[in-house]
């Protein structure tokens, strides 16, 4: 479909000719992905929002409790420190951004009072500002009003280097303005396409908690721990990596809302517990990540007591390659970026690592629907998709190229070159799923004269923001490492920054950095630099493309399956789940069925 035809359906839509549904069907059919019609409409200014599911109840409360499972319990609940999905998720409980997104990629307003649009000219036609416009009447759990200053602040906040956020470099180059009470314009250094970053997917931090613990002191504020939001449930009791107790917010922003009257999320386990306690004893109402044998969950099912639910998602399992090297210290750090590492330093064994990954065999024996063989980092929406990558498992081809490049096997069986042996420690967190794939990697490595050492860490210390733990990914003291990361908005350009040379995760930085594989590539670098101006959409995704190509043809990471969202859910639990957004992002919409 040409631009001409598109354009032509855009303004049936917005003189109401078209619906905005059938314009969506029709793009999907065209071969465009329903995230990225839905855009085309919102950069118009008719992309309303909808509701992802009719709400049932009409009062506040009278739920009881909502019980939930989280296999990997939450440690902290700072939005701006979460660097893994569970204390995001969390996070998400209290705090609330400007808007998010629903599983069809619409973009839902949440604090803000409506969306920009380039209509009534918030979005600005050159793409170097957009102005917000704040729900009037919301009020921080204390009581106190939401405004404008919060924002600024917000912005200053995680802007600070010293703050070590994982979101400055989301901040670092806007400036956000303050033009009344209830106003902001947030203005880009550069001509801006996908303006919907800054206040989207990341919440809004309350000034008067946070005030007096911002830079270096940032770590020690009470409300990392004891939040103060605007969301739906208001904090009880919390105990990192075990236990979060919340409470109904009874003067939420939305009316009727929410539905339940308290909320436990238990933290630990795994993830097969979990979907035992929901699918089969019905112990719990949502189990999160269902990282489970897809068998096992068909099985679970047929107990009646709950379902597995998919969303629409681009998280991706993947296997990343530290290009430091983690067996030698600098300063007190491990895989500093001042090393590099003495293998990978050679594409011959990069590709020969790709070629010992069986993808196919781990989607067959392991994920089943729960996830897709792909040689692509980035799989959705559709339009950010490459192409032309491909994907072979071939052990024979492996073991010509090393022999090619001169990795000689030893008496020990084990290749070498000089003095570094093709001896590598493969880290992951604990988990089933994970640990039979790591199998399958090890073996199919052996054959080619490379020694695994399998490490599994605990998933809460793995994912963790600990600056003292020395097991997590991103300190990476391992020479490879695999776990799932996910595409929290339907654009891609976030989502492959943490490949940007600028995002490294250091000790200088409290290792908040998204770069953990420490990937350095000025060709990349540049390609990512001029997607974030590209206004004209087709050249921009050809600019992400190139960048998934070039950490994919570089080896810096090796994609294994994409998955899309999956947890258990009681049979009468109805729920708002965004693939593209925090898995409780819509909680205030759920609801029991009676």
């Amino acid at each position: 479909m040409d631009e001409a035809r598109i354009r032509q359906l855009v303004g049936a839509v917005k003189t109401g000719r078209l619906s905005r549904r059938s314009f969506i069907q029709r793009m999907v059919a065209a071969g465009l992905s329903a995230p990225i019609a839905s855009q085309i409409l919102m950069r118009v200014g008719v992309a309303n929002a909808q509701m992802p599911a009719p709400y049932a109840p009409t009062k506040r409360g009278g739920g009881g409790p909502l019980r939930m499972l989280y296999w990997q319990g939450p440690t902290l609940l700072n939005p701006h420190f979460a660097t893994g999905v569970k204390d995001a998720d969390a996070s998400r409980v209290f705090y609330e951004p400007l808007a998010g997104w629903d599983d069809d990629g619409n973009l839902i307003p949440v604090l803000a009072a409506q969306l920009p649009s380039r209509e009534d000219g918030s979005i600005a036609v050159d793409g170097m500002s957009v102005t917000w416009k704040l729900k009037p009447g919301v009020t921080w759990h204390d009581g106190q009003p939401l405004t404008a200053d919060d924002l600024v602040f917000t912005w200053e906040y995680a802007r600070d280097p010293a703050t070590s956020a994982i979101t400055i470099a989301t901040y670092r180059d806007v400036t956000v303005e303050k033009i009344d009470a209830l106003t902001i314009k947030i203005k880009f250094a550069k001509p801006t396409p996908f303006w919907a970053n800054a206040f989207v997917g990341s919440s809004v931090l309350p000034k008067h908690h946070f005030a007096a613990y911002t830079g270096d002191k940032s770590r020690d504020a009470p409300a990392n721990l004891k939040p103060v939001g605007t969301g739906p449930y208001k904090i009880v009791e919390f105990k990192p990596g075990d236990l979060l107790r919340a409470e109904i917010n009874t003067a939420y922003h939305i009316p009727n809302m929410p539905h339940f009257d308290t909320l436990e999320i238990k933290g630990g386990g795994d993830a097969p517990s979990a979907a035992r306690a929901v699918l089969q004893t019905g112990e719990f109402d949502f189990g999160w990540n269902m990282l489970v044998e897809d068998e096992i969950l068909l099985k679970l099912e047929q107990g009646g007591k709950g379902r597995i639910i998919f969303t629409s998602a681009g998280s991706i399992e993947h296997v990343g390659v530290n290009a430091t090297d983690p067996n030698t210290e600098v300063d007190g750090e491990r895989s500093s970026l001042k090393t590099k590492h003495p293998a990978f330093q050679d594409t011959a064994v990069r590709q020969a690592l790709r070629l010992l990954v069986d993808r196919d065999g781990i989607e067959k024996f392991i994920f089943g629907r729960t996830g897709r063989a792909t040689p692509n980092f980035v799989n959705k929406p559709e339009r950010f998709r490459s192409k032309t990558t491909t994907y072979e498992f071939n052990i024979d081809k492996a073991n010509a190229i090393l022999d090619a490049a001169g990795w000689a096997r030893g008496p020990d069986g084990i290749r070498a070159k000089g003095a570094t042996k093709l001896k590598w420690v493969f880290q992951t967190s604990i988990n089933g799923p994970r640990q039979k794939a790591q199998a399958i990697i090890k073996q199919s490595c052996q054959k080619a004269g490379i020694d695994i050492e399998l490490k599994a860490v605990v998933a809460a210390v793995y994912f963790s923001t600990d600056v003292a733990n020395p097991d997590t990914l991103a300190k990476f003291n391992a020479d490879i490492q695999m776990y799932a990361i996910t595409m929290g908005q339907p654009d891609s350009e976030a989502f492959l920054r943490l490949f940007k040379s600028d995002q490294m995760p250091t000790k200088a930085n409290k290792w908040q950095g998204r770069n953990t594989n420490r990937y350095v590539n000025p060709e990349f670098d540049a390609a990512h630099t001029a997607a974030e101006s590209e206004l004209d959409p087709v050249k921009r995704a050809a600019l992400l493309i190139k960048c998934n190509d070039l950490v994919v043809e570089d080896i810096c990471v090796i994609p294994i399956v994409y998955r899309p969202g999956v947890h258990a859910v009681a049979t009468k639990l109805k729920t708002s789940v965004s693939g593209w957004d925090s898995t409780l992002a819509g909680l205030n919409n759920w609801y029991r069925e009676a």
